[in-house]
């Protein structure tokens, strides 16, 4: 192993083995070669596993960060590692760039659970209640929103909207947890997340112990948040971790966190009943090697609709991130 791929490897050796490492590190060096040649930035999300996250990725970060950093991107290319309505938003922001995404495939339950339509229901049902749209949709949707938000500033944001009526969308449990720390009555859909909505507050009872501190999304549902020490984002999970100073942690969401946590801090001990979402999984190497090289996975948008998506991020852009985090 070259000096440098070496240091390169350096922090993942505890977590992934060396047999592993050197099976992906020539898609690691002709992915980098490419991002060179293309003036290409890859953007991934913290539910991206290690060999993305730290052999290739440029960035890594929750749907806000990734969206903070779409904005103000000089590459010429973007490739999101993530799934489809994050490189929607990517392109959104970036109209005059072009977006890849490795897997056109890689969807959403959120984004899949509403239409715009649905909102055009809603605001015909609940006149004059602003709208505030949970970044995981389509672009369709986001355009028909007031502001959009993530979880991690989806209570400040719904605070800061006028009237006493706000409609919500579309995640119920997320929605739920904004409730609970707001006066403002809220509107709800009924989207869920397919991989948060499976825990239950009985697996989190059940790995409690002694100097273990739990950490769970906001998407989970209720029973899960009230048994857990902190609810937050996926990048508020890790300044937890940082500032609480905990050895024992479990992670309440989903599983390749806990991977790329445990490079970031490697003297905590991770606990995580694993649930994998099916569509992070497949982004992989070999497709975004293909994806460069080839160009596949461009991700359009109609300008009409990015107009709309485009106000609605803008002004969650602009609010940025407020939570405690």
């Amino acid at each position: 192993m070259s000096a440098r791929h070496a240091s390169r490897y350096r922090p993942l050796q505890a977590r992934i083995p060396e047999v592993e490492w050197d099976a992906a590190l020539p898609w690691i060096d002709a992915i980098h070669a490419l991002k060179r040649s293309r003036n290409a930035v890859i953007l991934a999300h913290n539910y991206q596993p290690p060999l993305i996250s730290y052999g290739v990725a440029d960035v890594v970060g929750d749907s806000l960060a990734l969206a903070q950093r779409a904005a103000d991107t000089r590459a010429d290319l973007i490739v999101l590692c993530g799934v489809h309505f994050m490189a929607e938003t990517a392109k959104i922001l970036n109209p005059d760039k072009t977006v890849l995404i490795p897997d056109a495939r890689a969807g959403c339950s959120l984004a899949e659970s509403i239409s715009a339509a649905d909102i055009r229901l809603l605001r015909a049902q609940y006149p004059g209640a602003r709208v505030v749209t949970y970044v995981n949709t389509s672009a369709e949707v986001k355009a028909e929103s007031d502001i959009c938000c993530t979880s991690a500033n989806a209570i400040e944001i719904v605070n800061s909207m006028p009237g006493d009526t706000v409609i919500f969308l579309p995640d119920r449990y997320l929605g739920a947890h904004v409730a609970r720390h707001t006066r403002k009555r809220l509107v709800l859909w009924q989207g869920a997340c397919e991989v948060h909505e499976r825990f239950t507050g009985e697996q989190v009872r059940a790995l409690r112990a002694p100097g273990v501190r739990v950490l769970a999304h906001p998407e989970c549902p209720a029973d899960v948040l009230e048994a857990a020490d902190f609810v937050g984002s996926t990048a508020a999970m890790g300044t937890d971790i940082r500032r609480s100073g905990a050895q024992r942690v479990v992670l309440i969401t989903e599983c390749s966190m806990a991977a790329n946590l445990a490079v970031e801090f490697p003297t905590v001990e991770f606990t995580q009943p694993c649930n994998l979402c099916p569509h992070m999984q497949r982004i992989t190497l070999p497709k975004i090697y293909a994806a460069l090289r080839d160009n596949t996975g461009v991700v359009e948008v109609a300008p009409a609709v990015a107009a709309g998506a485009r106000r609605a991020l803008q002004q969650m852009l602009d609010v940025g991130r407020r939570e405690a985090a």
